[in-house]
């Protein structure tokens, strides 16, 4: 199912909110079951558990793979998971598998750039447009007929747990253990989606907003070192330097000691020290981005005012009539007056951008995409005046 660009907020479903908001709503029932020490140890070490097994599980294993474990230790992870009441493991998988495809594109069904921080914080949960992702991203879980059924029992794991802490230690266990916990847990992970798109550090060339956020890799296991993430996806570890703390990762280490995990995945050295050339992908967006920081438009109206006292573009007029494209393709050729020239756009790429071995590609690539824009505009422009 292809997910459609939409306005900010239009087609948020309201009435789908209401569980949300009762979950919020319901931890001021503090006000009257109390707040007992126990409980708020208990909050503490749910946060803690369900916020590892978002990351550690949810995130690394089952969205992006990047180490291995027995059938029974992924059920586990998906059962664990699901106890933090944001939907089924596999559907979490295949939007965030879509989010890092379009990642800061109309496409992606998060992104503060696109659709503002609220909407990309928790609005895009309630789009009827992201209820049901494309499955067939996700064939390499969907094969599991376990997965499947607890995917299908979107919030029962969450229900299982909050009735157990409910027997264990009546109201207060309930409110402050589960309710608690479960709503600072929501928001710290989706401060990943809005914040560190908004916030923090960018280290790599990734084409995107992601950034590295120490306190928020705090907050979150590790997972706010999002700018690693985004530059190399599929590795296991996300703090890439000694000093940036990744829990999440520690404790997977400590698990393939014991052979619960194993295999895994490190980023190669050449990639931490940034001195791989960019993707095709990464290439083109961050071209286009640079090429879009200049007004076709604009240029090509001084264009089309420094030719109106010559022939020049009568004559363009009548060549672009009769052949468009060659005239476009010979235009590209010829040195266009107010264009930007290679060491401008230069300039312009070291101030928006980190150090990339792909620096020249990218303003080459800006260069012509650019220039591409304004002949095809001086061709309007000219056809419009003829």
């Amino acid at each position: 199912m292809a997910h459609h660009h939409h306005a900010p907020h239009d087609d948020i479903v309201y009435p789908s909110t209401l569980p949300f908001l009762f979950v919020h709503l319901a931890c001021f029932s503090a006000f009257w079951t109390g707040v007992p020490t126990e409980a708020l140890w208990v909050a503490l070490a749910l946060y803690l558990m369900r916020m590892w097994a978002i990351t550690a599980g949810y995130h690394r294993y089952f969205s992006h793979r990047s180490y291995k474990t027995s059938r029974l230790f992924q059920f586990l992870l998906a059962f664990l998971g699901q106890t933090s009441a944001q939907r089924g493991v596999i559907w979490w998988s295949a939007v965030h598998r879509h989010h890092h495809l379009h990642s800061d594109t109309p496409q992606d069904v998060h992104s503060p750039r696109q659709h503002g921080f609220f909407y990309a914080h928790v609005g895009w949960i309630f789009s009827p447009s992201n209820l049901k992702p494309d499955y067939g991203t996700v064939r390499d879980l969907t094969r599991f007929p376990e997965l499947v059924l607890l995917d299908r029992l979107t919030y029962g794991p969450a229900f299982v747990l909050a009735f157990a802490l409910w027997l264990w230690g009546g109201w207060p266990m309930l409110v402050v253990g589960f309710f608690w916990s479960t709503v600072v847990l929501y928001h710290c992970t989706f401060f990943i989606n809005s914040l560190a798109h908004a916030s923090g550090r960018q280290r790599y060339v990734t084409g995107d907003d992601s950034r590295n956020n120490w306190l928020l890799a705090l907050l979150t296991l590790g997972e706010g070192w999002h700018n690693n993430h985004h530059h190399y996806q599929s590795s296991t570890r996300q703090g890439f330097r000694w000093y940036e703390v990744d829990v999440s990762f520690y404790v997977l280490t400590a698990m393939s000691w014991l052979r619960v995990v194993w295999e895994l995945r490190a980023p190669p050295e050449a990639i931490v020290r940034g001195e791989r050339p960019v993707g095709r992908k990464v290439l083109e967006k961050v071209a286009r981005d640079l090429a879009a920081t200049f007004s076709a438009e604009a240029i090509a109206c001084r264009v089309k005012d420094a030719w109106t006292e010559s022939h020049a573009l009568e004559d363009l007029a009548e060549r672009t009539r009769r052949a468009r494209d060659q005239v476009e393709g010979l235009l590209a050729e010829v040195s266009l007056p107010h264009l930007p020239t290679i060491p401008e756009l230069r300039e312009k790429a070291e101030e928006m951008l980190n150090e990339t071995p792909s620096l020249d590609e990218i303003v080459n690539r800006a260069h012509q995409i650019l220039t591409e824009a304004v002949t095809r505009r001086v061709c309007d422009l000219a056809l419009a005046g003829a």
